[in-house]
């Protein structure tokens, strides 16, 4: 598979997925873009893909705000080109019994896992739809396909990304995009290091005895950025080693 070529955005590209996604992108020929909030995480992940020989930029911002995600774009087409492929990767998670859950709570996690992707794809879905041929790859989660305690507001945000990538799916076939989205399934990261999940103890319960790695994920995501996936389109392709079969 080759991205050469292409120009690619990915949000939250920081660190854990995020991270193994820009870097795993670049190294098959695309052009990157980092977007963070975490200016020095991005910067970190732009040095990295550098010092293998990739092309990359970093731009810190929200990834929930349209202004700045305007300002993102405008750079990103600027100093590398149309962007033709979006990963959708910037959230957060979080664990709150069902009935503690403010309104507060709840809005943020809708604002940055879900408003963050309608807004980010509708700023980059005009560069796809100029060139004829585009890819936007969505991040979701194993939780919305299992069901989670304590994360009613995270899983209801991630359901909505699947049904998100549905609808767009359909109504952007025609013009040669497709879109798609991976369910993380217990991946080892920093954010899920930093939950109240014992990692290693819960990894043994698994099919696989093990968590997942970020590369695991950016693998996936680089397969359905590529031309090989041209007839892949509104799919969730699970990666998570065995946690949820359909």
């Amino acid at each position: 598979m080759s991205l050469n070529g292409r120009v690619a955005v990915v949000t939250g590209g920081s660190r854990g997925i995020g991270r193994a996604i820009a870097t795993t992108l670049a190294a098959q020929g695309a052009a990157v873009a980092v977007w963070d909030l975490n200016a020095d995480g991005a910067d970190e992940t732009v040095a990295a893909i550098r010092a293998a020989g990739g092309t990359a930029i970093a731009c810190s911002g929200d990834a929930s705000d349209r202004a700045t995600i305007a300002a993102s774009a405008a750079r990103t087409r600027q100093e590398l080109g149309q962007v033709t492929i979006l990963v959708n990767n910037a959230g957060i998670s979080g664990f709150e019994p069902f009935l503690s859950i403010t309104e507060e709570s709840w809005n943020r996690m809708m604002t940055i896992n879900l408003k963050g992707p309608f807004l980010c794809t509708q700023e980059l879905l005009p560069d796809m739809l100029a060139a004829h041929w585009g890819r936007v790859i969505n991040i979701s989660s194993s939780s919305a396909q299992t069901g989670a305690p304590a994360m009613g507001h995270y899983a209801a945000s991630k359901g909505g990304v699947i049904g998100f990538t549905k609808a767009l799916a359909m109504e952007y076939a025609p013009a040669g995009i497709t879109v798609n989205n991976v369910p993380p399934g217990f991946v080892d990261t920093p954010m899920l290091r930093e939950s109240p999940v014992d990692v290693d103890d819960h990894a043994t319960t698994t099919p696989m005895r093990r968590a997942g790695k970020p590369e695991d994920i950016a693998h996936a995501v680089a397969y359905l950025a590529s031309d090989e996936a041209g007839y892949v389109t509104g799919q969730t392709i699970s990666v998570n080693g065995g946690r949820y079969l359909v």
